[in-house]
């Protein structure tokens, strides 16, 4: 999963969540159901003409809004394999990573970027190409911890597969923290009361 391959879906500056996910669908959580909504308000056909590892392309301030969650699930959901925008909202950002939708911040590759165009992204090393286009430039690439958050589909999933390493490990002796990460280690975990820090150096 480290590289992404798909076509351009080219969007414009400061899709917001109600934008990507209409609030009228907001009382449903089921995936599949909010997928077939997906950006319907800015474009009817966009739900049935993504293809499964299409990319979604967009200026500045993708995601602003509100914090819900139903947005980057819908887009993840209706096949999108990753979002690349000239910048994010912080909460998109978040969420985006917490339920395992990748997304890269590269305004040059937006700015070079047409509808239908081929765009490969390697999440390891922030490298993002335009192949229709021939146009290479760096994204920041995702620490570790963050794209093995992406990898396994997001917080919930990466902290089980956490807690059932720490499980089979419990008896090794190891110096490992309740979760199988060293403690105050690049993918350490800490939990108090209700939420969950990840820990990075």
């Amino acid at each position: 999963m480290s590289t992404l391959r798909g076509k351009v879906h080219r969007l414009g500056a400061n899709v917001d969540t109600d934008v990507i996910i209409p609030a009228r669908y907001l009382n449903t959580t089921d995936p599949a159901e909010l997928a077939k909504h997906c950006l319907e308000d800015l474009d009817p056909t966009f739900p049935l003409r993504v293809q499964q590892g299409d990319i979604i392309v967009a200026d500045e301030n993708f995601g602003s809004g509100s914090s819900r969650e139903h947005a980057p699930v819908a887009i993840r959901a209706c096949g999108v394999a990753c979002v690349v925008a000239s910048t994010f909202a912080r909460i998109f950002f978040r969420n985006s990573i917490n339920v395992g939708l990748p997304i890269v911040e590269c305004r040059e590759i937006v700015d070079a970027s047409e509808e239908g165009d081929e765009l490969e992204v390697d999440l390891a090393t922030g490298t993002v190409r335009n192949l229709t286009k021939g146009v290479t430039a760096s994204a920041v690439p995702f620490p570790d911890f963050m794209r093995h958050i992406i990898e396994a589909g997001g917080l919930v999933p990466y902290l089980h597969d956490k807690l059932a390493g720490s499980n089979s490990g419990s008896n090794s002796g190891s110096n490992s923290g309740p979760f199988g990460a060293t403690n105050g280690g690049r993918d350490g975990i800490r939990a108090e009361g209700n939420e969950v820090d990840l820990l990075h150096d």
